[in-house]
Protein backbone atom coordinates (compact mmCIF):
# COMPACT_ATOMS: atom_id res chain seq x y z
CA UNK A 1 0.00 0.00 0.00
CA UNK A 2 1.38 3.42 -0.93
CA UNK A 3 0.77 6.72 0.81
CA UNK A 4 -0.28 9.92 -0.91
CA UNK A 5 1.12 13.34 0.02
CA UNK A 6 0.89 16.82 -1.40
CA UNK A 7 3.92 18.56 -2.85
CA UNK A 8 4.60 22.28 -2.64
CA UNK A 9 2.49 22.97 -5.70
CA UNK A 10 -0.51 21.26 -4.27
CA UNK A 11 -0.15 18.24 -6.56
CA UNK A 12 -0.49 14.78 -5.13
CA UNK A 13 2.15 12.16 -5.58
CA UNK A 14 2.71 8.67 -4.26
CA UNK A 15 5.81 7.48 -2.44
CA UNK A 16 6.06 4.81 -5.15
CA UNK A 17 7.04 7.64 -7.49
CA UNK A 18 10.19 8.31 -5.49
CA UNK A 19 13.31 7.37 -7.48
CA UNK A 20 11.56 7.37 -10.84
CA UNK A 21 13.32 9.36 -13.59
CA UNK A 22 11.53 12.53 -14.69
CA UNK A 23 9.35 12.24 -17.73
CA UNK A 24 11.17 13.44 -20.86
CA UNK A 25 10.19 16.73 -22.40
CA UNK A 26 9.02 15.65 -25.84
CA UNK A 27 9.43 19.06 -27.44
CA UNK A 28 12.96 19.51 -26.07
CA UNK A 29 13.98 16.00 -27.11
CA UNK A 30 12.69 16.57 -30.64
CA UNK A 31 14.56 19.86 -30.89
CA UNK A 32 17.82 18.26 -29.72
CA UNK A 33 17.40 15.47 -32.26
CA UNK A 34 16.83 17.92 -35.11
CA UNK A 35 19.83 20.06 -34.12
CA UNK A 36 22.02 16.98 -33.79
CA UNK A 37 20.96 15.79 -37.22
CA UNK A 38 21.72 19.20 -38.76
CA UNK A 39 25.16 19.16 -37.12
CA UNK A 40 25.78 15.65 -38.45
CA UNK A 41 24.87 16.72 -42.01
CA UNK A 42 27.08 19.82 -41.78
CA UNK A 43 30.10 17.89 -40.51
CA UNK A 44 29.55 15.15 -43.11
CA UNK A 45 29.50 17.71 -45.93
CA UNK A 46 32.78 19.08 -44.62
CA UNK A 47 34.38 15.64 -44.67
CA UNK A 48 33.08 14.96 -48.18
CA UNK A 49 34.43 18.27 -49.50
CA UNK A 50 37.78 17.61 -47.83
CA UNK A 51 37.99 14.17 -49.42
CA UNK A 52 37.10 15.58 -52.86
CA UNK A 53 39.85 18.18 -52.43
CA UNK A 54 42.43 15.51 -51.58
CA UNK A 55 41.23 13.30 -54.44
CA UNK A 56 41.80 16.17 -56.86
CA UNK A 57 45.13 17.46 -55.51
CA UNK A 58 46.53 14.39 -53.74
CA UNK A 59 46.52 13.27 -50.13
CA UNK A 60 49.26 14.61 -47.84
CA UNK A 61 51.87 11.97 -46.97
CA UNK A 62 53.68 11.62 -43.67
CA UNK A 63 57.35 10.79 -43.27
CA UNK A 64 58.14 7.39 -41.76
CA UNK A 65 61.89 7.78 -41.32
CA UNK A 66 61.64 8.38 -37.56
CA UNK A 67 59.22 5.51 -36.93
CA UNK A 68 59.86 2.14 -35.35
CA UNK A 69 57.77 -0.39 -37.25
CA UNK A 70 56.87 -3.89 -36.09
CA UNK A 71 55.70 -6.30 -38.78
CA UNK A 72 54.24 -9.64 -37.75
CA UNK A 73 54.80 -12.45 -40.23
CA UNK A 74 57.85 -10.59 -41.51
CA UNK A 75 59.79 -13.73 -42.39
CA UNK A 76 58.27 -14.04 -45.87
CA UNK A 77 55.61 -12.83 -48.28
CA UNK A 78 53.99 -9.43 -47.83
CA UNK A 79 55.65 -9.02 -44.43
CA UNK A 80 59.10 -9.28 -45.98
CA UNK A 81 58.23 -6.87 -48.78
CA UNK A 82 56.88 -4.34 -46.27
CA UNK A 83 60.02 -4.65 -44.15
CA UNK A 84 62.31 -3.94 -47.12
CA UNK A 85 60.24 -0.96 -48.27
CA UNK A 86 60.02 0.58 -44.81
CA UNK A 87 63.75 0.18 -44.21
CA UNK A 88 64.54 2.06 -47.42
CA UNK A 89 62.58 5.02 -46.01
CA UNK A 90 64.78 5.07 -42.92
CA UNK A 91 62.28 3.30 -40.67
CA UNK A 92 63.67 1.01 -37.99
CA UNK A 93 62.06 -2.36 -38.66
CA UNK A 94 61.31 -5.16 -36.21
CA UNK A 95 59.90 -8.42 -37.52
CA UNK A 96 58.15 -11.21 -35.65
CA UNK A 97 57.73 -14.65 -37.16
CA UNK A 98 57.63 -18.31 -36.15
CA UNK A 99 60.22 -19.29 -38.75
CA UNK A 100 63.84 -18.62 -37.82
CA UNK A 101 65.16 -19.16 -41.33
CA UNK A 102 62.66 -16.71 -42.77
CA UNK A 103 63.63 -14.14 -40.14
CA UNK A 104 67.33 -14.56 -40.94
CA UNK A 105 66.70 -14.04 -44.65
CA UNK A 106 64.58 -10.91 -44.16
CA UNK A 107 67.07 -9.37 -41.74
CA UNK A 108 69.90 -10.14 -44.15
CA UNK A 109 68.04 -8.54 -47.07
CA UNK A 110 67.30 -5.37 -45.10
CA UNK A 111 70.79 -5.05 -43.67
CA UNK A 112 72.37 -5.63 -47.07
CA UNK A 113 70.73 -2.40 -48.28
CA UNK A 114 71.88 -0.45 -45.24
CA UNK A 115 68.59 -0.68 -43.33
CA UNK A 116 67.93 -1.46 -39.68
CA UNK A 117 66.14 -4.70 -38.86
CA UNK A 118 65.89 -6.98 -35.85
CA UNK A 119 63.98 -10.24 -35.81
CA UNK A 120 62.40 -12.30 -33.05
CA UNK A 121 60.86 -15.74 -33.04
CA UNK A 122 57.40 -15.16 -31.58
CA UNK A 123 54.22 -17.22 -31.66
CA UNK A 124 51.67 -14.40 -31.78
CA UNK A 125 48.81 -16.82 -31.10
CA UNK A 126 49.99 -16.92 -27.46
CA UNK A 127 49.36 -13.67 -25.62
CA UNK A 128 52.02 -14.36 -22.99
CA UNK A 129 54.64 -14.66 -25.74
CA UNK A 130 53.42 -11.43 -27.34
CA UNK A 131 53.65 -9.45 -24.11
CA UNK A 132 57.13 -10.80 -23.30
CA UNK A 133 58.36 -10.10 -26.81
CA UNK A 134 56.90 -6.58 -26.68
CA UNK A 135 58.86 -5.83 -23.52
CA UNK A 136 61.99 -7.18 -25.20
CA UNK A 137 61.48 -4.94 -28.24
CA UNK A 138 61.04 -1.87 -26.03
CA UNK A 139 64.31 -2.63 -24.28
CA UNK A 140 66.24 -3.42 -27.48
CA UNK A 141 64.84 -0.92 -29.95
CA UNK A 142 62.36 1.50 -28.36
CA UNK A 143 58.65 2.26 -28.50
CA UNK A 144 56.87 0.89 -31.56
CA UNK A 145 55.05 3.66 -33.44
CA UNK A 146 53.88 1.63 -36.45
CA UNK A 147 52.30 -1.76 -35.78
CA UNK A 148 51.48 -3.87 -38.84
CA UNK A 149 49.42 -6.95 -37.97
CA UNK A 150 50.26 -8.92 -41.10
CA UNK A 151 50.67 -12.57 -40.06
CA UNK A 152 47.89 -14.87 -41.20
CA UNK A 153 47.07 -18.52 -41.77
CA UNK A 154 44.58 -20.36 -43.96
CA UNK A 155 43.53 -24.02 -43.97
CA UNK A 156 41.53 -24.05 -47.24
CA UNK A 157 39.12 -26.88 -46.45
CA UNK A 158 35.42 -27.47 -46.28
CA UNK A 159 34.21 -26.67 -42.77
CA UNK A 160 33.40 -30.27 -41.83
CA UNK A 161 36.82 -31.39 -43.11
CA UNK A 162 38.70 -28.80 -41.05
CA UNK A 163 40.19 -30.12 -37.79
CA UNK A 164 39.23 -28.15 -34.70
CA UNK A 165 42.81 -27.10 -33.98
CA UNK A 166 43.13 -25.47 -37.42
CA UNK A 167 39.94 -23.48 -36.85
CA UNK A 168 41.31 -22.32 -33.51
CA UNK A 169 44.63 -21.53 -35.14
CA UNK A 170 42.91 -19.39 -37.80
CA UNK A 171 41.24 -17.25 -35.16
CA UNK A 172 44.24 -17.12 -32.84
CA UNK A 173 46.56 -15.85 -35.56
CA UNK A 174 44.21 -13.92 -37.85
CA UNK A 175 42.38 -11.90 -35.22
CA UNK A 176 43.06 -12.73 -31.56
CA UNK A 177 46.74 -11.87 -32.04
CA UNK A 178 45.64 -8.36 -33.09
CA UNK A 179 44.19 -7.85 -29.63
CA UNK A 180 47.41 -8.93 -27.91
CA UNK A 181 49.76 -6.87 -30.09
CA UNK A 182 47.52 -3.80 -29.89
CA UNK A 183 47.20 -4.03 -26.12
CA UNK A 184 50.98 -4.38 -25.91
CA UNK A 185 51.84 -1.25 -27.93
CA UNK A 186 48.77 1.03 -27.93
CA UNK A 187 49.24 2.48 -24.40
CA UNK A 188 52.58 4.05 -25.34
CA UNK A 189 51.13 5.33 -28.62
CA UNK A 190 48.35 7.04 -26.67
CA UNK A 191 50.79 8.47 -24.15
CA UNK A 192 52.95 9.91 -26.95
CA UNK A 193 49.88 10.90 -29.01
CA UNK A 194 51.58 9.28 -31.99
CA UNK A 195 51.10 5.87 -33.56
CA UNK A 196 49.58 3.84 -36.36
CA UNK A 197 48.01 0.38 -36.23
CA UNK A 198 47.60 -1.43 -39.54
CA UNK A 199 45.33 -4.46 -39.92
CA UNK A 200 46.08 -6.65 -42.92
CA UNK A 201 42.64 -8.16 -43.44
CA UNK A 202 41.20 -9.36 -46.75
CA UNK A 203 38.29 -9.04 -49.13
CA UNK A 204 37.33 -12.32 -47.48
CA UNK A 205 36.49 -10.09 -44.51
CA UNK A 206 33.59 -8.65 -46.53
CA UNK A 207 32.24 -11.67 -48.46
CA UNK A 208 32.01 -15.39 -47.79
CA UNK A 209 33.89 -17.96 -49.87
CA UNK A 210 33.46 -21.74 -49.92
CA UNK A 211 36.37 -23.67 -48.33
CA UNK A 212 37.32 -20.53 -46.44
CA UNK A 213 34.66 -20.52 -43.72
CA UNK A 214 37.13 -20.23 -40.84
CA UNK A 215 39.35 -17.82 -42.77
CA UNK A 216 36.46 -15.55 -43.80
CA UNK A 217 35.05 -15.52 -40.28
CA UNK A 218 38.42 -14.53 -38.82
CA UNK A 219 38.90 -11.79 -41.44
CA UNK A 220 35.39 -10.44 -40.86
CA UNK A 221 36.43 -10.19 -37.21
CA UNK A 222 39.67 -8.41 -38.16
CA UNK A 223 37.74 -5.83 -40.22
CA UNK A 224 35.38 -5.26 -37.29
CA UNK A 225 38.33 -4.99 -34.90
CA UNK A 226 39.86 -2.19 -36.96
CA UNK A 227 36.63 -0.22 -37.36
CA UNK A 228 35.62 -0.48 -33.71
CA UNK A 229 39.14 0.42 -32.54
CA UNK A 230 39.22 3.46 -34.85
CA UNK A 231 35.87 4.69 -33.52
CA UNK A 232 36.89 4.08 -29.92
CA UNK A 233 40.10 6.09 -30.35
CA UNK A 234 38.09 8.87 -31.98
CA UNK A 235 35.53 8.92 -29.15
CA UNK A 236 38.33 9.08 -26.57
CA UNK A 237 39.98 11.94 -28.42
CA UNK A 238 43.23 10.19 -29.33
CA UNK A 239 43.61 11.94 -32.68
CA UNK A 240 47.34 11.19 -32.93
CA UNK A 241 46.81 7.42 -33.21
CA UNK A 242 45.72 6.26 -36.66
CA UNK A 243 44.36 2.92 -37.88
CA UNK A 244 44.29 1.46 -41.38
CA UNK A 245 42.55 -1.68 -42.63
CA UNK A 246 43.94 -3.36 -45.76
CA UNK A 247 41.52 -5.57 -47.71
CA UNK A 248 43.22 -7.14 -50.73
CA UNK A 249 41.94 -9.71 -53.20
CA UNK A 250 43.93 -12.95 -53.56
CA UNK A 251 47.68 -12.30 -53.66
CA UNK A 252 49.98 -14.55 -55.66
CA UNK A 253 53.39 -15.92 -54.64
CA UNK A 254 52.90 -15.59 -50.88
CA UNK A 255 52.30 -19.24 -50.04
CA UNK A 256 48.66 -18.74 -49.11
CA UNK A 257 46.59 -18.68 -52.31
CA UNK A 258 49.10 -19.66 -54.97
CA UNK A 259 46.81 -22.40 -56.29
CA UNK A 260 43.46 -20.61 -55.98
CA UNK A 261 41.05 -21.01 -58.89
CA UNK A 262 39.69 -17.47 -59.41
CA UNK A 263 38.21 -15.67 -62.40
CA UNK A 264 37.20 -12.19 -63.59
CA UNK A 265 39.51 -10.37 -61.17
CA UNK A 266 43.24 -11.05 -61.76
CA UNK A 267 45.40 -12.38 -58.92
CA UNK A 268 47.33 -9.51 -57.37
CA UNK A 269 51.12 -9.21 -57.48
CA UNK A 270 52.67 -9.18 -54.02
CA UNK A 271 54.97 -6.27 -54.90
CA UNK A 272 52.02 -4.11 -56.03
CA UNK A 273 50.09 -4.88 -52.86
CA UNK A 274 53.08 -3.99 -50.68
CA UNK A 275 53.43 -0.64 -52.50
CA UNK A 276 49.71 0.04 -52.02
CA UNK A 277 49.94 -0.74 -48.29
CA UNK A 278 52.84 1.68 -47.84
CA UNK A 279 50.87 4.40 -49.63
CA UNK A 280 47.84 3.77 -47.39
CA UNK A 281 50.03 4.07 -44.30
CA UNK A 282 51.69 7.29 -45.44
CA UNK A 283 48.34 8.94 -46.24
CA UNK A 284 46.55 7.66 -43.11
CA UNK A 285 43.97 5.94 -45.30
CA UNK A 286 41.25 4.33 -43.22
CA UNK A 287 40.30 1.39 -45.44
CA UNK A 288 42.23 0.31 -48.53
CA UNK A 289 40.39 -2.16 -50.76
CA UNK A 290 42.70 -3.70 -53.37
CA UNK A 291 41.90 -3.37 -56.25
CA UNK A 292 39.93 -0.19 -55.61
CA UNK A 293 37.08 -0.90 -58.03
CA UNK A 294 35.97 -3.80 -55.82
CA UNK A 295 34.44 -1.17 -53.52
CA UNK A 296 31.64 -0.74 -56.06
CA UNK A 297 30.90 -4.47 -56.04
CA UNK A 298 30.93 -4.53 -52.23
CA UNK A 299 28.33 -1.76 -52.09
CA UNK A 300 26.08 -3.73 -54.46
CA UNK A 301 26.20 -6.69 -52.09
CA UNK A 302 23.54 -5.03 -49.92
CA UNK A 303 21.34 -4.09 -52.88
CA UNK A 304 20.90 -7.36 -54.77
CA UNK A 305 19.17 -10.53 -53.50
CA UNK A 306 21.27 -13.30 -51.97
CA UNK A 307 20.84 -15.44 -55.09
CA UNK A 308 22.68 -12.83 -57.16
CA UNK A 309 25.50 -12.60 -54.61
CA UNK A 310 25.80 -16.37 -54.43
CA UNK A 311 26.00 -16.81 -58.18
CA UNK A 312 28.57 -14.02 -58.49
CA UNK A 313 30.85 -15.36 -55.72
CA UNK A 314 30.66 -18.93 -57.03
CA UNK A 315 31.82 -17.72 -60.43
CA UNK A 316 34.39 -15.29 -59.05
CA UNK A 317 36.08 -18.03 -56.99
CA UNK A 318 35.09 -21.49 -58.28
CA UNK A 319 37.58 -23.17 -55.92
CA UNK A 320 39.63 -21.39 -53.25
CA UNK A 321 41.77 -24.47 -52.59
CA UNK A 322 41.73 -26.91 -55.54
CA UNK A 323 44.79 -28.79 -54.25
CA UNK A 324 43.88 -29.04 -50.61
CA UNK A 325 45.36 -31.93 -48.66
CA UNK A 326 43.16 -34.76 -47.45
CA UNK A 327 41.87 -34.45 -43.89
CA UNK A 328 44.37 -35.99 -41.49
CA UNK A 329 45.23 -35.76 -37.84
CA UNK A 330 47.99 -33.23 -37.52
CA UNK A 331 51.00 -33.93 -35.37
CA UNK A 332 52.71 -31.05 -33.56
CA UNK A 333 55.48 -29.40 -35.49
CA UNK A 334 58.83 -30.49 -34.04
CA UNK A 335 60.94 -27.68 -32.62
CA UNK A 336 63.93 -27.45 -30.36
CA UNK A 337 61.67 -26.19 -27.58
CA UNK A 338 57.99 -26.66 -28.29
CA UNK A 339 56.76 -25.88 -24.80
CA UNK A 340 58.86 -23.01 -23.51
CA UNK A 341 58.73 -19.44 -24.74
CA UNK A 342 61.52 -18.65 -27.17
CA UNK A 343 62.75 -15.23 -28.28
CA UNK A 344 65.75 -15.00 -30.59
CA UNK A 345 66.85 -11.48 -31.49
CA UNK A 346 68.98 -11.38 -34.64
CA UNK A 347 71.81 -8.99 -34.01
CA UNK A 348 74.49 -10.46 -36.23
CA UNK A 349 73.62 -12.17 -39.48
CA UNK A 350 76.80 -13.61 -40.93
CA UNK A 351 75.69 -16.80 -42.59
CA UNK A 352 76.26 -15.42 -46.08
CA UNK A 353 72.69 -15.86 -47.30
CA UNK A 354 72.41 -14.17 -50.66
CA UNK A 355 68.70 -13.66 -51.34
CA UNK A 356 67.08 -11.08 -53.53
CA UNK A 357 64.43 -8.80 -52.07
CA UNK A 358 61.79 -10.35 -54.30
CA UNK A 359 62.41 -13.89 -53.09
CA UNK A 360 59.57 -15.30 -51.02
CA UNK A 361 59.67 -18.28 -48.69
CA UNK A 362 56.76 -20.67 -48.55
CA UNK A 363 56.59 -22.54 -45.27
CA UNK A 364 54.12 -24.90 -43.67
CA UNK A 365 54.31 -25.02 -39.86
CA UNK A 366 51.61 -27.70 -39.67
CA UNK A 367 49.68 -29.83 -42.10
CA UNK A 368 46.90 -27.97 -43.85
CA UNK A 369 48.20 -24.53 -42.86
CA UNK A 370 49.65 -21.91 -45.16
CA UNK A 371 51.20 -18.83 -43.70
CA UNK A 372 51.57 -15.35 -45.18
Amino acid sequence: MTSQVMNGNGKAFHDSDVGKPPEPNFAMTTLQTVLDFILFISVSIGYILQDLYYMALGYPEKDLKNDIALVTGGGSGIGRLLATRLSKMGTKVVIWDINQQGINETVDIVQSTGGYCKGYVVDISKKEDVYKAADQVRRDVGDVTLLINNAGVVSGRLLLDTPDHLIERSFNVNVMAHFWTTKAFLPQMIENDCGHIVTIASLAGHVGISKLVDYCASKFAAVGFDEALRLELDVLGHQGVQTTCICPYFIGATGMFDDVNARWVPILKAEDVADRIIKAIKTNEKVAVIPGYIKILLSLKWVFPWGCNSQFLRRLVPDAAPHQVAPVKCAPTPTNDSTNYKINPNTDISNGIGKSAAMLVKRTPSVGERVL
